[in-house]
């Protein structure tokens, strides 16, 4: 089928209740171009207010009702073909109506669906057209959803007789050195009332463009019975798919004089087994995992292509080779990334079965629909080379119970029933499994506060000794047993357990404490039927605000909150910020996988020296790597260094603080007391006596300048490119100035528009949409979207510094090609 992009031209609104309408209530529609978040642009404030808020788990953001619409005109030549409309994302409860009439919806906020349009439509001189969408969120997720047309949005022409939607699905399942067998299935339909006899004709190209391998068939379609056409090609000499080497491929197939179809695979194999856990082309792999929600930071829900691949490469680039979608399927952009940049999936569908954990979640719809959103899942990432694994859940309570297990075996063979080449995991967290017990033992503790009540005092601790008890490992055999990897959520004490208890269970590490990697990692590396670890959370999010935040002990709160009050905005625990900047633990977690050996310094904010620390598990120490702190001298700083090796040596303005150990034996990490002065601070790493390597901290000096720097300098027209521009306060020298912040103020001119900006602050009642934003220790970012062929102007202002301008040229992108990375 023929797919244009049906992004522009969209109006929408909040939506009214037409009898308040009718009495004089008007809310207008303004324009907007898709993909696009509704949340993101209403204002936020503290529970209580006048309209019903999301709390804190929403980011304090309000839910609502928000309608869009568009028209549009059909050309009379499509008369009596197949017209369909693709959404890849409505979030939530979407409903789709074509001139009036009510032509299908889809309540699963993350699935991608179609809606057949024909019998609905106008042609030709008959008149326009009018699509309207109606989306609803209301106090139906853990985090931060957005709200609206939040992905792209596609128009389908075909003929009668045609490539199904989804119809070309690619398996690899014979490879070796010399060839590798590709099985292309294509599913075609035929609406006509005659009997059809078409040709197939299929080729597979290599990156390069080269046609590698081809065949024809003949296929005979019944009218309304769709066939299947199964070819079975040879690729020679197969360059393999893999993190390091992400070698693709296009399968092209053709129904002759009637329709065509192109897909990207990869040739990869996969193996396992408790032995040599994951295999991927013969090799074992660990899976150097991050958990990630789908916002997009400064754009809300917003999913752009450019602004998913973005992601994946600043975490890839920090040392990790896997994400896991947390926790719903993941963006079609951003397995497209995943696919080209060498970034392994493991792809979740659900966060909730029929147990709910918010007030009207997508547990009341699970039952009707579930099948329906595997179905959309699995269809969506079969020819992903990227994709190595399908979760079913995460942390279901009912999976320990009878009738949970029995659900997960359901949903597990319904996944392996539709792509039988991948795994099946389910992410159990052994403490929700069995909640009801834990809620009886509470209950029934005696009132000095032992037993299940002093455990509960540390969330770690708690989670992982409960997961390891007896009771746990009774509860979950079930749900554990249909899977093919037994997925774990804080429970790294079963991992030794389990090779005893379970000899033939392999486990992945779904969801951990980013606190406890060095342990974790060794258990990895040293188990295995242990195939990886996936932190919580490896980028920063909207909504459940302060889980990661740093926090104090005081008389008030003698113990730390698992949430923070409004106007706090962020989760604040991922190793990347918002804006796609690294954090301190970030550093930590690629020095303890091996992939760097120069030592990180991280410096504990001074004005909370002496201070007992109370952050949750999600957070990491109060640190900054910076030596700039203005009104500190001579007070008292604690210093943290990571490192690789034997010993570490600090030196503050070339006088040395000695040297102390550090590396696995000391959990990668030292600390050095001392007073505050401005200058150089220098870590310098040992092993066997002989330097590893060394990395310097400078105080900024000197007035403050205004930086401005866009990603590349040239970006496409279309295929949802977008122009990063970072903003930073230095010194002459290019030294960052986290002390300094102040507003910065864009004008935005030419060929694009401010998309998002922003910063990092955690707490803030600053707009995404704004103008004008505060920096946040030195740092601010901003997004431009291009509107055609040209150049973008921006013009980025703030006091006492000189303005400073980026210029970013937009090309028109040819049909057919990616937006890449340079």
């Amino acid at each position: 089928m023929i797919r244009s992009s049906f992004n522009d031209n969209w109006q929408t609104r909040s939506k009214v209740n037409p009898f308040a309408e009718l009495s004089g209530t008007k809310a207008p529609f303004r324009p907007v171009t898709l993909p696009h978040d509704a949340m993101i642009e209403r204002e936020r404030s503290a529970p209580g207010g006048e309209v019903t808020m999301e709390g804190g788990a929403g980011a304090y953001f309000p839910g609502g009702t928000y309608e869009y619409r568009k028209t549009f005109t059909v050309p009379e030549e499509h008369r009596g073909k197949r017209i369909l409309f693709e959404f890849e994302g409505v979030y939530r409860d979407a409903v789709v109506y074509i001139n009036g009439d009510y032509a299908g919806q889809r309540p699963f906020g993350y699935s991608h669906f179609h809606i057949d349009a024909g019998r609905f439509l106008r042609f030709g001189e008959d008149g326009d057209n009018e699509i309207r969408v109606e989306a609803r969120t209301h106090r139906d997720s853990r985090w931060y959803t957005g709200a609206g047309i939040y992905r792209d949005t596609w128009m389908l022409v075909g003929e009668l007789v045609r490539i199904a939607p989804d119809g070309v699905r690619v398996t690899t399942p014979d490879i070796d050195a010399e060839r590798a067998v590709v099985e292309v299935a294509t599913r075609v339909e035929n609406d006509s009332i005659a009997i059809r006899t078409v040709d197939v004709v299929t080729e597979i190209r290599d990156g390069g463009g080269s046609v590698v391998g081809s065949d024809v068939s003949k296929v005979t379609v019944l009218p309304g019975e769709p066939a299947t056409v199964r070819q079975r090609l040879y690729v020679r000499a197969p360059l393999l798919w893999s993190t390091d080497t992400p070698a693709l491929y296009t399968a092209t197939v053709t129904l002759k004089g009637l329709d065509g179809e192109s897909v990207t695979f990869g040739i990869r194999s996969l193996r396992l087994d408790p032995e040599h856990g994951l295999r991927i082309n013969g090799g074992t792999v660990k899976l150097r995992g991050a958990c990630v929600h789908h916002d997009n930071g400064v754009l809300g829900a917003a999913t752009f292509a450019r602004a998913e691949e973005r992601r994946v490469q600043l975490l890839k680039d920090a040392g990790f080779n896997a994400l896991r979608m947390s926790h719903h399927p993941m963006s079609k952009a951003m397995l497209d990334a995943c696919d080209r940049l060498g970034m392994l999936v493991v792809d979740e569908a659900f966060d909730v079965w029929t147990s709910g954990k918010s007030e009207f979640d997508y547990s009341l719809d699970f039952p009707e629909w579930w099948e329906r959103d595997i179905e959309a899942m699995v269809a969506k990432d079969i020819n992903h080379p990227s994709v190595i694994m399908y979760s079913i859940g995460n942390e279901i309570p009912e999976t320990g119970t009878p009738s949970g297990a029995a659900r997960g075996r359901q949903l597990a063979e319904k996944v392996r029933s539709l792509d039988p080449t991948r795994y099946v995991t389910n992410a159990v967290n052994g403490m929700l499994a069995v909640m009801s017990e834990l809620t009886a033992m509470r209950e029934n503790a005696p009132a000095d506060g032992a037993g299940i009540n002093t455990l509960m005092a540390d969330a770690g601790d708690m989670m992982n000794a409960i997961s390891a008890s007896a009771l746990v490992t009774e509860k979950t055999a079930e749900s554990f047993a249909v899977l093919d990897v037994a997925g774990m959520n804080y429970a790294e004490a079963r991992y030794a357990l389990d090779r005893d208890l379970f000899p033939h269970r392999i486990i992945l590490g779904t969801e951990t404490f980013p606190t406890r990697i060095d342990g974790n990692w060794r258990l990895v590396e040293q188990l295995g039927h242990v195939i990886g670890d996936f932190t919580w959370t490896g980028w920063d999010y909207l909504g459940e605000v302060g889980i990661g935040r740093p926090q104090y002990l005081t008389p008030d709160a003698p113990r730390p909150s698992h949430t923070a009050p409004y106007p706090h905005l962020l989760a604040g625990c991922g190793d990347l910020d918002i804006t796609g900047h690294r954090r301190p633990a970030s550093y930590y977690r690629e020095i303890v996988f091996g992939l760097r050996t120069e030592p990180y310094i991280a410096v504990r904010r001074p004005e909370h020296h002496g201070r007992t620390w109370a952050g949750t598990p999600w957070a990491w120490s109060d640190t900054v790597p910076s030596w700039t702190w203005p009104g500190c001298t001579g007070e008292p700083i604690t210093i943290e260094v990571y490192g690789d090796a034997d010993e570490v040596e600090l030196l503050v303005n070339g006088g040395s603080l000695g040297r102390r150990p550090v590396g696995r034996g000391h959990r990668f990490r030292t600390e050095f007391e001392t007073s505050y002065e401005p200058g150089e601070l220098l870590a310098v790493a040992y092993r066997d006596g002989a330097e590893t390597g060394r990395t310097v901290l400078r105080s900024a000096t000197g007035p403050v300048r205004l930086r401005a720097e866009a990603d590349r300098p040239v970006i496409t027209a279309n295929g949802g490119d977008l122009a990063y521009v970072t903003l930073t306060l230095t010194d002459p020298d290019g030294t960052l100035h986290p002390a300094a912040d102040r507003p910065v103020r864009l004008e935005v001119t030419g060929a694009g528009v401010l998309l998002g900006f922003g910063s990092a602050d955690p707490s803030t009642e600053e707009r995404f949409d704004a103008t004008e934003r505060r920096t946040y220790e030195g740092r601010a970012l901003a997004v431009l979207r291009p509107t055609g062929p040209g150049k973008i102007h921006l013009l980025a202002t703030a006091p006492e510094c000189d303005p400073v301008d980026v210029v970013v040229t937009v090309e028109q992108r040819p049909a057919g090609q990616h937006v890449h990375l340079p």
